[in-house]
């Protein structure tokens, strides 16, 4: 007979240090963000360079339309950011932040995986 072990301090210790519950939502639906190939694209074309939206419909094939709702959602998400020259809006990545989240993505999809024996 096995005599089951004490998680309680475990417990305490886990749900003292994790976020609450509304952090965690914000945090999925920022993830959800980058679970859009559209976006993603956008991302990686902004990574390269500043564009504006005539560049990143001509670039993806889309409309300028759907290119701007796209932009949208990533701006009001703070990961893109705006600056005007005359009348035409450029978009950039908007901190190193979104880099790092992309990079650390992208390192994860690609490392050698481990077999469990």
């Amino acid at each position: 007979m096995t005599v089951p072990h004490d998680h309680r301090a475990l417990l305490e210790r886990v749900a003292l240090l994790s976020p609450g519950d509304e952090r965690i939502c914000d945090l999925a639906d920022l993830f959800k963000i980058f679970g859009d190939t559209t976006r993603m694209r956008i991302l990686y074309a902004l990574w390269e360079s500043e564009m504006c939206v005539c560049a990143l419909a001509e670039y993806l094939g889309m409309t300028q339309s759907a290119v701007s709702h796209q932009l949208k959602v990533l701006r009001e998400n703070n990961l893109v950011g705006t600056r005007r020259e005359g009348k035409t809006v450029f978009y950039y990545l908007a901190d190193d932040h979104v880099r790092t989240i992309i990079a650390q993505g992208w390192d994860h999809l690609t490392e050698e995986r481990k077999e469990n024996p």
